[in-house]
């Protein structure tokens, strides 16, 4: 019976946090973690990870290769909620401490199939040139004291930031019993097309 009228869907999400250009820094690590509604609860595989450290590339893209998987399996009653994914990127400042070098956030594809997504990353800023003179001195970047803020919309629109870096992820999506729900989540397309130009994806 609960195969006919299933009462929750599925969604799971597998690729990985595949590379990130930052042309200033160099020997840098990332973490990721999922923001989801209150709706929704992990099922199988893990919420957040922490990449290996890794250098740039000797070729003439000079990326920053990690390759780090993601696999996360949620199931929910609605879509409200829908997970997203928070990056914190980090590395070291000149004085050898693990300083904050990028945050960002995106929704996980709301289509099955293979996604791409470039995201821009982003630091907050000092708001005087004191408090920068400051921080640089004892080695104290401002940073988010928690990350998963980055997903919520409340007083972000206070935080001074400046752009910093890209990093690359790559989701492959597969849904379950979400039609059977009554949610349409655009044609069936088991391929998809690796890009950030797919038509029925968002990037949040």
């Amino acid at each position: 019976m609960a195969a006919t009228n299933p009462s929750v869907f599925l969604l799971m999400v597998n690729g990985q946090v595949e590379s990130a250009k930052f042309p200033e820094y160099d020997d840098l690590y990332c973490k990721y973690c999922f923001v989801y509604g209150q709706d929704w609860a992990p099922t199988a595989g893990l919420e957040e990870g922490i990449s290996q450290i890794t250098s740039k590339s000797q070729d003439v893209r000079r990326a920053l290769v990690w390759n780090f998987p993601i696999d996360v399996t949620f199931k929910s009653t609605n879509p409200y909620g829908w997970p997203q994914i928070v990056l914190s990127v980090y590395g070291p400042d000149m004085f050898g401490n693990d300083v904050v070098r990028g945050y960002g956030a995106v929704h996980v594809p709301f289509s099955p199939g293979r996604h791409k997504r470039t995201i821009p990353m982003f630091v907050p800023e000092s708001t005087s040139k004191l408090q920068k003179f400051t921080s640089w001195f004892m080695g104290r970047r401002p940073e988010y004291t928690d990350p998963k803020v980055l997903a919520q919309g409340e007083g972000r629109e206070v935080t001074r930031v400046r752009s910093q870096g890209f990093v690359t992820l790559l989701f492959n999506v597969v849904t379950k019993d979400m039609r059977k729900l009554g949610y349409d989540t655009g044609p069936a397309d088991t391929h998809g097309i690796p890009g950030p130009s797919l038509p029925q994806g968002i990037s949040g």
